[in-house]
């Protein structure tokens, strides 16, 4: 192998590997589906940080044609707040490569949980709701919006 075909082999490899690098940190800003299909969300920076509100509901009316509202929420000054509109990822911080750390607010419930978010791929993250300090966890899996 001549010297230029061996530094081009080198340049190569090495744009492989960012490549690859840049695969497994996926950009998980944009627009979720939830599991089930339920509820859409949008992921998007709040300072450095990663944000996710409640953007569109499968059944966004209550039984009266209303919006359907945080009626389970724990602060009794929020209950009367649309659930379009409400912050459920809150606070997301980087917790290592390819993994968020920070709470999910879960309004069917009004409570709020730690949470973690890992990306599987472009189109699909990891989501858990965790209870006592992480030991406890529920999963579920978002499919990126189209």
């Amino acid at each position: 192998m001549t010297n230029a075909t061996g530094r081009r082999t080198v340049a190569l490899l090495a744009g492989l590997c960012l490549a690859a690098t840049g695969a497994s940190a996926q950009d998980v800003s944009g627009q979720w589906l939830t599991q089930g299909g339920k509820a859409r969300v949008n992921i998007a920076s709040c300072g450095a940080k990663l944000c996710g509100t409640l953007v569109w509901l499968s059944e966004p009316n209550d039984a009266d044609g209303q919006p359907k509202r945080d009626v389970r929420n724990a602060d009794t000054g929020k209950r009367n707040r649309p659930l379009i509109g409400v912050p459920i990822l809150l606070g997301m911080e980087r917790d290592g490569p390819g993994r968020w750390k920070g709470e999910i607010y879960n309004a069917e419930d009004g409570k709020t949980y730690t949470a973690f978010l890992t990306p599987v791929s472009a189109d699909e993250v990891k989501v858990e709701g965790c209870v006592m300090g992480g030991l406890v966890c529920k999963e579920q899996r978002w499919t990126r919006a189209r």
